[in-house]
C-alpha cells in the first residue's frame, strides 16, 4: 500500500504536502494548520474507504478510486455556483483568491511565485491582479501630491478658523 500525498513534518509543527502540478513536476507545498487539521483526520479515515490497490492518491471517489483532477474541477465549479458568490470558475479561482488576497495583506510576489509554482515571475503577475480598490487607497496614500494638498487643506482650514475667532471677537 502507498502512503498518501500528504504529510505533517512533526518536528517543526508544519505541514507540507507533496503534489504533482502541472506537466507532472513534483512539487512540495506549504499547508496551514487548519488545512492540516483536516487532512489528518482524513488521513485517519482513508484507509477505511480506498478501493484496492490504493493508488496513493489523497482524494478518492465514493468507489475509493483516486478521483479524475477534472471531475474535481466539475465538482468544485459546481459548489461555487450553488453558493451564488458572483462568480465562476473551479479550483483556479480559488488559486486566483490565495494569490491575490495574499498580495493584498502584503506578501512578496516572490513568494507568492513559489506557493504558486511558478517558474516565471510574469505568469505570477497574471494571477495577482490587485483590485482596483487596493490601488486607489495606495495612491491616495503614497502620491506626492498629496502632502501639497494637505498643505492647502491646513491653509484654508486656519483661514476659516482665523475668520470665525474674529467673528466672536467683534460686539
Amino acid at each position: 500500500m502507498h502512503e498518501p500525498r500528504a504529510h505533517r513534518h512533526r518536528a517543526r509543527a508544519r505541514c507540507a504536502a507533496r503534489a504533482r502540478g502541472q506537466g507532472r513536476a513534483r512539487r512540495v507545498r506549504a499547508v496551514g494548520d487548519r488545512a492540516a487539521d483536516w487532512l489528518g483526520r482524513w488521513l485517519t479515515l482513508r484507509p477505511r474507504y480506498v478501493a484496492p490497490p490504493d493508488a496513493g492518491r489523497l482524494f478518492l471517489t465514493k468507489r475509493g478510486r483516486p478521483i479524475d483532477p477534472k471531475r474535481l474541477s466539475g465538482l468544485v465549479r459546481s459548489y461555487v455556483e450553488a453558493a451564488h458568490v458572483g462568480k465562476t470558475g473551479s479550483c483556479h479561482l480559488f488559486r486566483h483568491t490565495m494569490a491575490t488576497l495574499m498580495l493584498e495583506a502584503g506578501a512578496d510576489v516572490r513568494h507568492i511565485q513559489e506557493i504558486l509554482g511558478h517558474a516565471e515571475l510574469s505568469t505570477t503577475a497574471l494571477y495577482t491582479r490587485v483590485s482596483i480598490t487596493q490601488l486607489q487607497d495606495v495612491h491616495r496614500r503614497t502620491h506626492p501630491a498629496r502632502a501639497r494638498r494637505n498643505e492647502r487643506d491646513h491653509e484654508k482650514l486656519l483661514s476659516s478658523l482665523a475668520a470665525q475667532l474674529l467673528e466672536v471677537d467683534e460686539p
